[in-house]
């Protein structure tokens, strides 16, 4: 008798290709607002297209075609019934293809919070001529970014996600409202968010799949991929972020040969949504000089 081990039977490879394409195929709730040219808006984990609700409008009003999407597993889009198959591959595919299907043609204009940096910095690897220009926000590349906390809980897989989905909305708004108090003038505490975007956040944590959470440790660095990249990028920070370290931020605006770097000194991990009217004026400003 003949053992055969690590080898995958033909059939089983076949059914495991189908399955991912058609993962990758399912739909992607997305909102789409303007005319012209083509500026694409990427959410970061935990987070939807809402996250946008700011810049979108301004973007149509300027005369870009704005589109802003739910990623896989987040929002209104598609969420995978196996926890194996939240992994950063296939949260590009599905990503990929959707952008593909828009704008088989153009050359778009890419912004990335956190996560979506991550996914627009591969699109911008990948495909340099397809894309006009980078905004990247608080930006993920590499895996020091994080604390040593952070690390050794995205080193190791999820197992089980019932606990996470047993969480309250309203645990998840406490967290939110406490990590956004600050204190001001006089030591009289005050949000750095707004109320609206507190609100919607908490919703966004508590609708997406728990599976999200095994994206990060499916990640792979990206920093010694990134000097070669001429795209013309604006890095934008909030330097109170307390998820990722603002120095990342300097180190990356420095490798990157054809960037220039904005940091927000009154904000933290989303400044597009701490102080919108600075950061629409930041985008809509770089989107004029390279449209």
């Amino acid at each position: 008798m003949t053992i055969k081990i690590g080898l995958v039977h033909q059939d089983q490879l076949k059914t495991q290709l189908a399955s991912k394409e058609e993962l990758i195929s399912e739909p992607v709730n997305f909102l789409r607002k303007g005319s012209g040219q083509p500026a694409i808006l990427i959410h970061g984990l935990a987070a939807s297209l809402h996250d946008w609700d700011y810049l979108l409008p301004d973007l149509a009003s300027a005369g870009f075609d704005a589109c802003a999407l739910d990623l896989l597993g987040h929002g209104d889009s598609f969420n995978p019934a196996r926890l194996e198959d939240y992994n950063i591959q296939n949260v590009y595919a599905h990503f990929a293809r959707w952008l593909d299907s828009l704008f088989p043609l153009d050359a778009v204009f890419l912004i990335g919070h956190s996560l979506g940096g991550y996914l627009a910095l591969i699109h911008a690897i990948r495909n340099p001529h397809r894309i006009k220009g980078l905004v990247l926000v608080n930006p993920y590349y590499s895996m020091d970014q994080m604390s040593g906390f952070l690390r050794m809980i995205f080193r190791h897989p999820l197992f089980n996600t019932s606990l996470i989905r047993m969480t309250p909305y309203w645990l998840f708004r406490i967290l939110i409202d406490l990590t956004s108090l600050e204190l001001g003038l006089k030591y009289r505490q005050h949000h750095s968010l707004p109320e609206e975007v507190r609100i919607q956040t908490a919703l966004d944590y508590k609708r997406a799949a728990p599976g999200i959470y095994n994206i990060p440790r499916t990640l792979v660095e990206l920093y010694d991929q990134l000097s070669g990249l001429t795209i013309p990028t604006l890095v934008v920070w909030g330097e109170h972020d307390r998820t990722l370290d603002p120095s990342s931020f300097y180190k990356l605006a420095k490798v990157l040969p054809n960037s220039i770097s904005s940091p927000m000194p009154t904000c933290g991990h989303v400044p597009h949504q701490c102080d919108s009217i600075t950061f629409n004026k930041l985008v809509l400003d770089f989107f004029f000089e390279h449209r």
